[in-house]
């Protein structure tokens, strides 16, 4: 009798011990599904966000993070407090000591895939230089490509957040304006008006941006939102007609130049000096559909005992006819230098590499050399 009431308690001792080994594994199974296939990693966007208890309106404040830590993401939720007010939320879990999981608005944070195709963007460009600076005037999404889509969007950057600008893409609009009912708007366009480029397409600038301001490096942002920085030494010698879509500084200070402190700070104020500039003209000039990036160059130098800028070359001035592809390249050191952009050649069609030459004369007065195909150019304009 007693042996078996031991063999009983025996078996409901195993039995106690298979359930409590499938509760064990199927606990172990739930941390590796979560690790392994439903989890991913996200970096803080903003200055610094806490992550909180709940995604509630009432919350308490668990954990400061702030702009580049990293957190990982372990669940979403979309509010419905209204239908104008649906919010996305995140949990997430910090690499802190307590390992603290809590809530954080989706806004400010990137998700690893899209930080990884940002920074793949930035290592394409690695190379190239700078042409501009701008700023942002309002709120603006940061996105993949330049396109108004929402899968591509990679952040949101503040109001007044600057950057480098490398290149930018002409964008054909998809949305075709109504004819105009003012007749004499009808007459202009049936009399060999200019197609001009804001009527026909979106401009869009790919941007770099510094640490300081997103953790992604790289991106596009719609070009409405931005304003140029043209360093206030050479904007008096800009145009309605005639805008500068790059410039470089010949004496070693790139595209700031050599900045004065100044209290506003919409506006880059620079000590006076020598520049390559290139501009635009606001009509449609497209050739197998591309545009040209520019179809004017400028270079300026300084005179510092008369305290005045001159023209050491212009396109414009000459008549010449460009169709001119970015980047703009700058080279050299002292009085010698280089600069090099890509020209189509008119009887050819072809887009080469074209190479100017600046040096200083006798009089130290800055001079360029141009090439051989603006040399043509210059004859036949002056046959003319």
């Amino acid at each position: 009798m007693i042996v078996r009431k031991l063999f009983i308690l025996l078996v409901f001792i195993g039995i106690a011990s298979v359930m409590s080994s499938c509760g064990i594994i199927g606990a172990l199974m739930e941390g590796t599904r979560s690790v392994a296939g439903l989890t991913q990693t996200g970096t803080v966007i903003t200055r610094s966000v806490y992550i909180r208890s709940s995604y509630a309106v009432v919350a308490a404040d668990l954990l400061e993070v702030k702009r580049g830590e990293t957190v990982e993401i372990l669940d979403e939720k979309r509010t419905d407090e209204t239908a104008f007010d649906k919010i996305l939320w995140y949990r997430v879990r910090a690499f802190d000591e307590l390992s603290t999981e809590g809530w954080i608005e989706a806004q400010h944070i990137i998700k690893g895939d899209a930080l990884d195709g940002s920074k793949q963007l930035a290592e394409e460009s690695s190379g190239l230089q700078a042409q501009a600076t701008g700023k942002l005037r309002a709120i603006s999404n940061l996105r993949l490509t330049p396109e108004q889509k929402d899968d591509n969007i990679l952040l949101r950057l503040e109001n007044g957040s600057t950057f480098e600008i490398i290149d930018w893409e002409y964008v054909t609009k998809t949305e075709k304006d109504p004819e105009p009912d003012n007749e004499e708007i009808k007459a202009a366009k049936d009399d060999n008006e200019p197609e001009k480029i804001d009527q026909k397409y979106d401009l869009w600038y790919k941007v770099r941006l510094d640490p300081s301001v997103s953790p992604a490096p790289m991106g596009w942002i719609f070009g409405r939102q931005i304003n140029l920085q043209v360093p206030t030494d050479i904007i008096y010698y800009q145009t309605n007609k005639r805008k500068f879509v790059t410039w470089l500084s010949l004496d070693g200070s790139g595209i700031s130049g050599q900045k004065v402190t100044s209290s506003n700070s919409d506006v880059v104020v620079t000590k006076p000096g020598s520049w390559v500039i290139l501009s635009r003209t606001n009509e449609v000039k497209a050739i197998d559909g591309v545009e040209p990036d520019f179809d004017g160059i400028l270079v300026l130098g300084y005179d510092k005992y008369g305290e005045e800028h001159y023209t050491a070359y212009s396109t414009t001035r000459q008549r010449l006819e460009l169709w001119g592809m970015l980047p703009l390249k700058l080279e050299g050191t002292g009085d010698n230098k280089i600069f090099t952009v890509k020209l189509r050649n008119q009887d050819t069609g072809e887009l080469v590499d074209q190479m100017f030459v600046l040096f200083k004369d006798k009089n130290r007065q800055l001079r360029v050399s141009p090439p051989e195909i603006l040399l043509k150019k210059k004859g036949r304009s002056n046959r003319k």
